[in-house]
């Protein structure tokens, strides 16, 4: 079995080759959009079920083609996510080839992972994120020096709100994905992760601040679960090292074991069996 695709092709094949794969990303997700953007209205109200949950019960919009571009950005949020998986087989399939077997046995269980951490995200931003932010920012309402305070969230600010978040969570989830792969390429060691949590700790906070809404309680929510994401990360990499060495060492034991022959007084010069055992008992 080769270790490698050794075919050569010309800088033509490989553009018409990205090109292929390109197209299948672009027709796959013009497909989904289209589907998706026949079920928006059933898709939108699975977004604003946590909205619902607080206690609010409008929504308004006062731009007359704001409730139509919300829906369309439902049906391209919904698209996306849901062709992810084919652009990343797309992008696997085109990179692949190029890649040794070691580098390919290497890099598929990080790419196997990213769908269920990215999901992971989402899940938590939805079933906890949102809900905790949304009862809290809702509780600005009520009588204020005999003015009466009330939430009446557009759609279109809603629905940036909710995508943010569960983006957001999701792509903040690939933490240990990314760092676990930046490990294996040698760019940082679990040495360099483990001095560095000051530093990461800043990054954190930058990063939910980037991408989440500009309130402080959904960024405490992003920035806690993120820095346990990087802790699990040093985590798992130290997991990956020891049943590495853990591995290594078995080989050898194994390796320098080799076949059992008896050399001392009792056996022949060059050494012997039970068998020559046996044989010169019975002899004697």
């Amino acid at each position: 079995m080769k270790d490698i695709d050794d075919t050569k092709a010309p800088l033509m094949e490989h553009l018409i080759e990205l090109r292929r794969r390109l197209l299948w990303c672009l027709a796959t997700l013009a497909v989904t959009f289209f589907t998706c953007l026949y079920f928006a209205r059933p898709i939108f109200a699975v977004l604003v079920r946590p909205l619902l949950e607080a206690g609010q019960g409008k929504l308004i919009y006062t731009d007359i083609f704001e409730a139509f571009f919300a829906e369309v950005k439902v049906a391209f949020f919904a698209a996306g996510m849901l062709t992810f998986p084919v652009i990343a087989t797309q992008l696997w399939k085109f990179v692949a080839p190029g890649l040794y077997a070691k580098e390919k046995k290497a890099l598929l269980p990080f790419l196997l992972m990213t769908p269920f951490f990215f999901g992971a995200g989402a899940a938590f931003a939805y079933f906890l994120a949102m809900p905790w932010a949304l009862h809290f920012l809702l509780g600005y309402q009520g009588d204020i020096g005999g003015i009466q305070q009330e939430a009446l969230p557009a759609v279109g600010n809603y629905l940036s709100f909710s995508t943010r978040f569960l983006f957001g969570f999701g792509v903040a989830f690939l933490t240990p994905v990314l760092l676990m792969i930046l490990e294996r390429a040698g760019l940082v060691t679990r040495e360099q992760l483990a001095k560095s949590r000051r530093y990461a700790i800043v990054a954190c906070a930058v990063v939910s601040a980037v991408l989440t809404p500009p309130d402080v309680v959904s960024q405490l929510m992003l920035l806690v679960p993120l820095y346990l994401l990087y802790e699990l990360a040093i985590l798992a990499i130290r997991i990956t090292h020891w049943r590495a060495a853990r591995a290594a060492k078995t080989s050898t034991e194994t390796g320098n074991e080799g076949p059992q022959t008896n050399v001392g007084p009792d056996s022949p010069p060059g050494g012997g069996g039970e068998g020559w055992r046996v044989r010169a008992h019975l002899s004697g």
